[in-house]
Order: structure tokens, then C-alpha cells, then sequence
């Protein structure tokens, strides 16, 4: 059984954020759980090519949107999105608050990923 406490587990700074991250590759549990913090105002280009994400806000607001800006979806307490097909997409935290989501990864994140964030192109890992 792994029991593990935010306070022990690994920090990442993500790029626009911090990630908690409590189950990795090393876990052997063939899946990835982080607590996902986004600073509030900030906008991030992501995309995961080699990693299948799921993510539940727990707390905060924001919103999640398509590569194109065509179709937006906002994340408050109690919403999950799904990126199913590897999606490039933008994550949006809102102006005034940080936005917080559990972030389950497939397969697992060894654990010190962090993003590139850069404003002509989408980071990766």
C-alpha cells in the first residue's frame, strides 16, 4: 500500500504552476496521480504526445480550450476534462484565482517533466 502526504511528495514547477506530483513511473501502478496547481492569469500552450491526461478541478477557476480557440470549456469545482487523443489545447487559469485540478497521466510521468511554455508553439512531453 503507498500512502503519501503533499508534503512528501515531489514538486514540480510546471512552467505556469506547481504539480504535486503523488504516484510515478517508479510506483509501478501504470498511471500517474498529480495535484496540479495554475498560477491565477496564466495562459499554457500543452500538449502531451506520448501521455493520455485526465484532469478534476478541485478548486479555483478557469477554462480549457481547444488549439483553434474555437470551443472553450470552463473548469470549476466538480468538472473533469478528458484528453483522449494526445489534444494540443490551452489551459487557462482565471485572473483572479489559481486554478487546481487532479491530474491522472497514462502511461505515468517519470517525474520531472516540465513544460516549455513559448508563445509560438505548443509545449510538449
Amino acid at each position: 500500500m503507498i500512502v503519501r502526504r503533499k508534503e512528501e511528495v515531489k514538486i514540480v514547477d510546471w512552467g505556469n504552476g506547481l504539480s504535486y506530483r503523488f504516484l510515478l513511473q517508479g510506483d509501478r501502478m501504470g498511471f500517474t496521480v498529480c495535484h496540479t496547481v495554475v498560477r491565477a492569469g496564466t495562459k499554457s500552450r500543452l500538449e502531451y504526445r506520448r501521455h493520455l491526461e485526465a484532469c478534476y478541478c478541485i478548486a479555483g477557476r478557469g477554462w480549457v480550450s481547444t488549439a483553434d480557440g474555437s470551443t472553450a470549456h470552463e473548469l470549476l469545482p466538480g468538472v473533469l476534462y478528458a484528453l483522449d487523443e494526445h489534444d494540443a489545447h490551452f489551459l487557462i487559469a482565471a485572473p483572479d484565482v489559481d486554478l487546481e485540478l487532479i491530474s491522472v497521466f497514462n502511461p505515468p510521468l517519470q517525474g520531472d517533466e516540465r513544460h516549455t511554455l513559448d508563445e509560438d508553439a505548443f509545449s510538449q512531453y
